[in-house]
């Protein structure tokens, strides 16, 4: 069976009801987990997924814990939680997944922070200062280019790495805007925790996401 590759956007946060911006780096709104929650259910490529891929704000984070918690690797729950399995998906922590403009409300925390917050996730593989928004990750329009062009060849790299496992799809955790281009389309628009399937191909020396 061909891998595939499924778009996850982030479910209800804070700043998404109060239209408030300058919140910094907001949580899930009550709602949002329950949106996030329903996948469990609603997602039916589940027993495919290999590995997820998250943007490393805290409404992406929360959204991948709440919706996968019944194939994500046990070693990301607290062993009291009874989430998790024994040898599940792969859970990646992605900077280039993080939403395009330098508003707060979509700028990450610190490394330090989300130590704090979730401790049984990798966060030390995160570069120092990625929540910066300069450089590549500015919300200048080459620098969003560049990233999701990084993002897409990662994706594939994982894609490639999981053909010969049980499970060889990637589920991909981002947000409304950055998800425009990395998926290529401008007109996509997925409701909170909403999704999309495609398929990894090339688009000359790049690599493309296909819809199914």
């Amino acid at each position: 069976m061909a891998s595939k590759v499924h778009l996850v956007r982030h479910a209800e946060s804070v700043h998404n009801v109060s239209k408030d911006f300058s919140q910094f780096d907001p949580d899930l709104t009550p709602l949002g987990l329950r949106q996030a929650a329903q996948l469990v259910q609603s997602f039916p490529f589940a027993p495919q997924v290999g590995a997820i891929i998250t943007s490393p704000l805290r409404r992406a984070v929360q959204t991948t814990l709440a919706a996968f918690p019944h194939i994500l690797d046990e070693r990301y729950f607290d062993p009291e939680s009874g989430n998790g399995i024994k040898n599940g998906a792969t859970l990646i922590l992605d900077p280039d997944l993080q939403e395009r403009s330098a508003l707060p409300c979509d700028t990450g925390s610190t490394s330090e922070i989300l130590e704090t917050a979730f401790p049984r996730l990798d966060i030390k593989g995160l570069a120092k200062g990625w929540q910066v928004k300069e450089g590549l990750y500015s919300p200048d329009d080459k620098a969003v280019e560049e990233r999701a062009k990084r993002a897409r060849s990662r994706i594939a790299a994982i894609s490639e790495d999981l053909k010969s496992q049980e499970r060889t799809d990637v589920v991909v955790v981002t947000h409304g805007v950055f998800m425009k281009v990395l998926s290529g389309d401008q007109n996509i628009d997925l409701p909170k925790a909403g999704w999309k399937s495609y398929t990894v191909g090339t688009n000359g020396p790049d690599v493309a996401l296909s819809p199914l």
